[in-house]
This record gives C-alpha cells, structure tokens and sequence, in this order.
C-alpha cells in the first residue's frame, strides 16, 4: 500500500529593510535632535514649574526663592568678583586631586593585575580601606597635613584613587591571557606588552572608572569644604544657609552642579579621543 504525502506549502519570509537602513543618516540626525530635545526640555520644565510655584506662592520664596532669584544673585555676585574665588578654589582642590588620585590608582591597578603575588599582597588592605567612609579620614588628614589645601586635596586624591585603581585592577585582570600569550609569542618586552596590549585591552573600562571619579571627586571636595574650609562652593553653600541666605545657597549648589557636569563631560569627551575604538555610551553614533 503506498501513501502519498500531501503537497506541503513553503512560506518565505521576506524582510524589508527600515527606515535605519534606508537613511542611516537621516536616523540618525533625527535620534539625535530628539536626544537632545530630551535632554533640555527635562530641566525647562522643571524650572519653569520652580518659577510658577514660587511666584504663585505654592512654595515659601525664602526658603526656596524662584530661579529669577538664584540667576539674579548669581549674576550680581560674578560681576561683582564675590563667586569666582569660591568656584576657583573648589576647581583646584578637584584637579589637584583627581591628577594625584588617577595617575596612583592606575599604576597600583596596573600592578596589581599583572603581578599575582602583588594582588594577594595588598588586595585585602585596599578592600578594607575602600570601605571607609571618606570623610571619615578627614580629621587623619587634617593632623597630617593641616589646615589649608592639604587635607581638601588628599580627600579628592584617595577617592578617586579607590576608583581608579579597582577599574584599572579588574579591566587587566579581565583581559584574555590569549592576548599576553601572543604578545610573548612576538617576543614583546615589558613596555611592548603594556603599549600593545594591557593598555588598549584595559583602557576602556579604566576610563569609565575615572568618569565615576571625576563626579564623586566633586561631591566629596563639597562635602569637605563644608566642615573644614575658609572658601570654596562647599564653604559658601553652608554658610550662606547658617545665615539664612538661601539664594546664595542655591547659587552655590548650581554652581556646584554646572562644576560636576563640566568636569564629567570632560573627562567622557577624553575618554572617547584616547579610545576611538570603544563603543559610545548614551547611544550617540547609533542607529
């Protein structure tokens, strides 16, 4: 007896390309204003809802004066010469320290991941110290250095060490031992395998901790300037508020955020001309 199969359709699937891959560039500018559309029309909002209720009376003006008040102030003050000081003060205890903390926590990173027994040697003191409140070492500081620029700038440094040298450490460890063996294979010295191999496989996740750091850096130096500092953003901010200023205060904090945007954007805008070979964050450049 013999059984004849019925016939069977065969579907296609056909797939017709997207608007992403018709007009690349034409998404991708489109993406990008929204990005950006995004991006100011967020904080907009908010201030112009800040301004109505304080003009409304939905909010008490002396304790939270309108962004009017705050632009006024601000204005007034940096013609008069009165904020730059504080804000010169701020960013100079930050690069101080943000240099001497990147440049020592990637060279113990960097040692720390290519050497075992240097790891086992000093990982668990590290790890027990990271977990120290910063601002705890404050008054440490402060015997040993001071009063003055020591302690604001040995605060800042041992932060961003911390970040630094865990990034550094894990990105070297993490990189494929395929990649040093190869280098041995072409007979790659110590400075050749750091240059051409350790640095470019390590270096994108190093700079994401420095990105970290560098805003951190900003809010521990603010913190720090508020218990034991005669200037600076974080010394304005606390004592304008034990005076009942609270638009000095206000002033003070937007200085203090517009100082942590910069610093962080900088730092990301380095990050992508030193590793043109790592992928964009926020999604910028992509379809």
């Amino acid at each position: 007896m013999t059984t004849i199969a019925p016939d069977r359709e065969e579907s296609v699937l056909v797939r017709r390309p997207g608007q992403h891959e018709l007009r690349p560039v034409r998404t991708h500018r489109r993406r990008r204003a929204l990005e950006l559309s995004l991006a100011v029309a967020v904080p907009v909002v908010l201030i112009l809802w800040w301004q109505l209720a304080a003009t409304q009376g939905w909010l008490d003006d002396r304790v939270y004066p309108a962004p009017s008040t705050i632009l006024s102030d601000g204005w007034t003050r940096a013609a008069a010469g009165d904020l730059w000081p504080d804000v010169w003060a701020t960013t100079r205890r930050v690069l101080a320290g943000y240099a001497i903390g990147t440049a020592t926590g990637y060279v113990l990173g960097l040692l720390m991941g290519s050497l075992p027994l240097v790891r086992a040697a000093l990982e668990p003191l590290l790890d027990a110290l990271y977990v120290v409140p910063k601002l705890a070492l404050l008054p440490v500081f402060l015997n040993m250095f001071g009063l003055g620029e020591g302690p604001q700038v040995a605060l800042v440094a041992t932060t961003v060490f911390f970040f630094v040298w865990i990034s550094t450490m894990s990105a070297v460890v993490a990189i494929p031992a395929g990649h040093r063996d190869a280098g041995r294979v072409f007979g790659a010295g110590p400075w050749q395998m750091f240059r051409h191999v350790l640095l470019p496989a390590s270096l994108p996740a190093v700079l994401v901790g420095a990105r970290i750091a560098a805003g951190v850096a900003v809010l521990v130096i603010v913190a720090s300037e508020q218990i034991a500092a005669t200037n600076g953003l974080g010394h304005l901010i606390f004592d304008s508020r034990a005076l009942f200023e609270n638009d000095v205060m206000f002033v003070g904090i937007v200085c203090v955020a517009v100082l942590g945007v910069v610093f962080s954007e900088l730092v990301r805008v380095a990050g992508r001309l030193l590793t043109p070979w790592a992928p964009r964050d926020r999604g910028r450049g992509q379809s």
